[in-house]
């Protein structure tokens, strides 16, 4: 795991500090961090449900400020895992991603787009 994709794990936290027991238990489980486990199976599912919602716009706005920075980073690890985790399973529910896109900065739809395209979803 890089430093990157750890700073993005804890930064995510602090966003929604409500998942800290989760994170710990997925850790335990596991044996070890995953972080690929712990953004689909932890993070994922509070975005998707405040996005489904759509009434926590002020935390929408800070977590998706700061997915437009982590698609702007330099690390091709962290930038991997969140096209293959994050990206794509904003992709999965056409109103969920209608709602983030809301939200999205350039970058962002750039790369979810791709994601898309490389998942074959869209040519």
């Amino acid at each position: 795991m890089s430093e990157k994709s750890e700073k993005f794990l804890r930064v995510m936290l602090d966003f929604i500090p409500s998942l800290e027991s989760e994170y710990r238990n997925s850790i335990e489980n596991n044996g070890e961090l995953l972080e690929t486990v712990i953004i689909e199976d932890v993070l994922m599912p509070e975005i998707l449900k405040l996005l489904s919602e759509d009434s926590n716009v002020e935390l929408l706005s800070h977590i998706f400020d700061y997915f437009e920075e982590v698609c702007n980073s330099e690390d091709n690890y962290l930038l991997n895992i969140f096209s293959v985790t994050v990206l794509e399973i904003l992709g999965n529910d056409r109103a969920i991603l209608e709602v983030a896109q809301k939200y999205m900065g350039p970058k962002t739809k750039q790369l979810q787009v791709q994601a898309d395209v490389d998942l074959g979803r869209i040519n």
